[in-house]
């Protein structure tokens, strides 16, 4: 049963939006394939990579130099306010052409915020006494961010690559308008054609991949954390 909407699209039930789907994917299956390998490689992983390579020293200086934690962070927030697609075209225009260049770009400028912010507010929540206890023990500044800041900072920083990455996934899906690839070509074609199935094979795909992506650098999150940390941080959780 379906209910007729503006632009020819319905409201399907769970049955027939998985027969649309799979029809769309059996059709064509390494094309999905490669549009989905575009997506996670093009658009996720390497905007996200750039970003911690750096958004994270960005962090550390911005800690060391507080007037340096207000440009930063200001620049980067206005980057934040740039609708997508304005920022695509932008882009474009100032001669990046088209297709997966510029998309890396604006995808990369997207990721900045949230790992610069979580590593500038991870280090600044690493306990004083700590760092004092550090400097007692004749540590340099390298080895006390090395040894002391970083690891106790590490989840809220990894909070902050969780967030780039489902951003990633999700504006991703926009950078097919400008000839980037990735799922977001079915979402393209699917609007163009009102065609539900084609739709559907961008939009679930994307949204499981951004759940997936979530669930797995959580998961990375908590095995690369120290059980000590751990325990820490779900005493400090249950008391507040």
């Amino acid at each position: 049963m379906t209910v007729s909407l503006p632009f020819g699209l319905a409201v399907l039930t769970g049955k027939s939006i998985f027969i649309q789907v799979y029809d769309v994917i059996a059709n064509n299956p390494q094309g999905f394939l490669t549009a989905l390998g575009e997506h996670v490689f093009f658009l996720v992983f390497i905007p996200v990579m750039l970003a911690i390579l750096i958004a994270v020293p960005l962090g550390v200086l911005a800690t060391r130099k507080p007037f340096l934690e207000r440009i930063f962070l200001g620049f980067v927030n206005i980057l934040q306010t740039i609708p997508s697609l304005a920022l695509f075209v932008l882009l474009i225009v100032i001669g990046f052409g088209i297709g997966t260049r510029p998309a890396i770009i604006a995808l990369f400028l997207y990721s900045l915020l949230p790992i610069l912010r979580n590593t500038v507010v991870g280090i600044k929540g690493v306990d004083p006494f700590l760092k004092e206890a550090a400097l007692g023990m004749g540590m340099t500044g390298w080895q006390r961010l090395r040894m002391v800041e970083l690891p106790l900072a590490f989840r809220v920083i990894m909070g902050g690559i969780r967030t780039s990455a489902v951003i990633c996934i999700g504006t991703g899906t926009i950078a097919a308008y400008i000839g980037a690839g990735g799922l977001g070509q079915y979402i393209v074609r699917g609007l163009a054609f009102y065609s539900n199935g084609l739709l559907l094979a961008g939009a679930i795909p994307a949204t499981l991949l951004a759940l997936l992506t979530d669930f797995l650098l959580g998961r990375f999150e908590r095995t690369v954390t120290p059980r000590g940390l751990r325990v820490e941080a779900a005493k400090n959780r249950s008391k507040s």
